[in-house]
């Protein structure tokens, strides 16, 4: 798996990206929330539910049904004034789906583990991106503090942090030269 650094960031960068007013906090909090959250998934290792299950790491959390799933409960939950299916609605929904689906892209772009179930719950077959070049953090907070959570920080500033802070000034210049 990236980092919740990692993915939090992604969660601010689509932010930034695809929407070009100030937004609140518990925008950018929920946001980073769903980019985070789908690795709750390993307290199944707690409850003896094996890796390869549909509720397993990296299964059913890392979809992206649930990831839609999440986007339209997050959206009902946080945002209650917007109509359904109105723009606003369907902007902030949209945008709460692709930060919780953008945990499983990143996921399969890590060198390690077994693969990403994007297409649970109606199949559980795990799979990777033919570009794995993110170094796969440790599921256990102890372990990142060290060699291999430096490799990893390192690994996703150059192929997570510096893409997204290119997309994100290139964006904003983009606006700039338009207005």
């Amino acid at each position: 798996m990236a980092s919740a650094f990692a993915h939090a960031f992604s969660a601010y960068a689509i932010g930034k990206v695809g929407f070009s007013k100030k937004q609140s906090i518990k925008f950018w909090l929920l946001g980073m929330f769903c980019a985070v959250m789908p690795d709750f998934d390993v307290l199944s290792f707690k409850l003896g539910i094996p890796y390869e299950h549909m509720l397993g790491h990296r299964g059913l959390s890392h979809s992206l049904a649930f990831a839609l799933f999440t986007g339209l409960v997050v959206t009902f939950i946080f945002y209650r004034n917007y109509k359904a299916g109105s723009w606003p609605w369907f902007k902030s929904t949209l945008y709460f789906t692709i930060c919780t689906a953008s945990h499983g892209l990143l996921d399969a772009m890590t060198t390690g583990g077994k693969g990403v179930a994007f297409f649970a719950p109606f199949e559980n077959s795990r799979y990777f991106l033919p570009f794995r070049p993110i170094r796969v953090s440790p599921i256990h907070i102890e372990d990142f503090f060290g060699e291999w959570g430096r490799r990893v920080l390192l690994s996703e500033l150059y192929w997570v942090g510096i893409p997204c802070l290119g997309l994100i000034v290139g964006v904003w210049l983009l606006r700039k030269i338009l207005n």
